[in-house]
């Protein structure tokens, strides 16, 4: 997510993403692989990845949050019932490397994982979530694992001095590897929102573009059934460079750009203005060659929609859900899910999460009219 302090949050703009209902809410034929402009199936059926954020591995917790209010089988049922198809699942580099014993507090509710690592947990929640017949994107969200995200938190390239590019590269081979023979793991979301200097192209040091071309070819190296999610520099909100420096990665049909949006600092007069700004710094991407698909991989709000104090009158997130609308081709992904924050920097453990659609005991759901928002977009709930 992002500290909605840098000054790029301005441009926090992005919103696309209309509406394959039937086929969204149709299970998948993995694995999944790109056509056009679209996400398709094994079966070359479009498929709209309707995603929730929920965080937590990338977090000092080490696991996602809610797992010390609410047994698993609970959240990932409410998950189901609410209508997602699909959960970005962030991580940390740190969580992968040091592979943390998991404290009791942060448990609680779930005492089967008492003793357990945090790599066994995640094994265990995406285990979970394919159950449920619900996908999974694996999101490098940072290398240190804390609360995301500033330009000067040392996680805003793919790698720092603790971290450096080999460990990034063999991170993903690790993680990759880890979930080759679990089909619902169907992506992965190669870096969270590129800041601090991050360009597409040009100096090698800040060079994303050729970086996450390098990490794409690692990925599907392992696991050629995957999607690679790539986000753009500026807390993914540019993906100017693209036009004319696309991401060709070995195997073909296998890139998904994803943009992020939010309304903090943004002031739009109009729909009409909001569309035009997005469409400058992300939408002319479904009109360019190669073809690429969209999938906005985070987007929030207040949980209560109005008052909100980063979108008051939520216009700006009707606005987004508008663009949405407009475009049936693009997927996205809410945040997040938990009900509460994990620890790490300007957050409280177990404090309400304004933007969650859970409630704080994750028992019941806290934004029924968000979801009412995003039934036209493609959300269904379920029985």
């Amino acid at each position: 997510m992002l500290l909605r302090m840098s000054l790029v949050r301005l441009v926090a703009l992005l919103f696309l993403s209309p509406a394959f209902l039937c086929i969204a809410q149709a299970t998948s034929q993995l694995p999944l692989h790109t056509s056009n402009y679209q996400i398709v199936d094994a079966a070359s059926h479009p498929i709209r990845l309707m995603s929730v954020n929920w965080y937590g591995f990338d977090e000092k917790e080490y696991v996602p949050g809610g797992l010390d209010h609410a047994p698993l089988t609970t959240i990932v049922g409410l998950i189901k019932s609410m209508g997602f198809n699909s959960v970005r699942l962030p991580w940390a580099n740190e969580t992968l490397e040091k592979n943390p014993l998991v404290s009791d507090y942060a448990i609680k509710a779930n005492p089967q994982f008492r003793g357990k690592r945090a790599m066994e947990v995640m094994d265990a929640v995406i285990d979970a979530l394919a159950k449920a017949h619900i996908m999974v994107i694996l999101d490098n969200h940072v290398s240190r694992a804390d609360w995301c995200c500033k330009d000067d938190d040392d996680n805003g390239l793919w790698y720092n001095a603790q971290y450096p590019e080999s460990a990034w590269l063999a991170d993903w081979m690790t993680i990759v590897r880890r979930y080759r023979k679990q089909p619902w793991v169907v992506g992965v979301d190669l870096r969270n929102e590129l800041r601090s200097g991050a360009t597409w192209g040009g100096d090698k040091k800040f060079d994303w573009h050729a970086a996450a071309q390098r990490g794409g070819n690692v990925v599907i190296t392992v696991n050629p059934k995957l999607l690679v999610m790539i986000e753009g520099p500026q807390y993914s909100t540019d993906f100017r460079g693209a036009e004319k420096l696309p991401i060709v990665l070995k195997l073909p049909n296998r890139v998904v750009y994803s943009p992020h949006a939010y309304s903090f600092g943004t002031h739009y007069k109009n729909y009409a203005e909001l569309k035009a700004t997005f469409d400058e710094r992300a939408g002319f991407l479904l009109h360019t060659q190669p073809a690429i698909p969209l999938w906005i991989g985070e987007f929030g709000t207040c949980q209560t929609l109005t008052p909100c104090g980063s979108d008051p009158n939520g216009t700006w997130i009707r606005g987004f859900v508008r663009y949405v609308k407009e475009h049936p081709e693009v997927g996205w992904s809410y945040w997040p899910l938990n009900g509460t924050q994990s620890s790490g920097y300007s957050r409280k453990y177990d404090a309400p999460e304004t933007f969650g659609l859970l409630t704080t005991d994750y028992q019941n759901i806290a934004a029924p009219r968000l979801l009412e928002l995003f039934r036209s977009i493609g959300l269904q709930p379920q029985a």
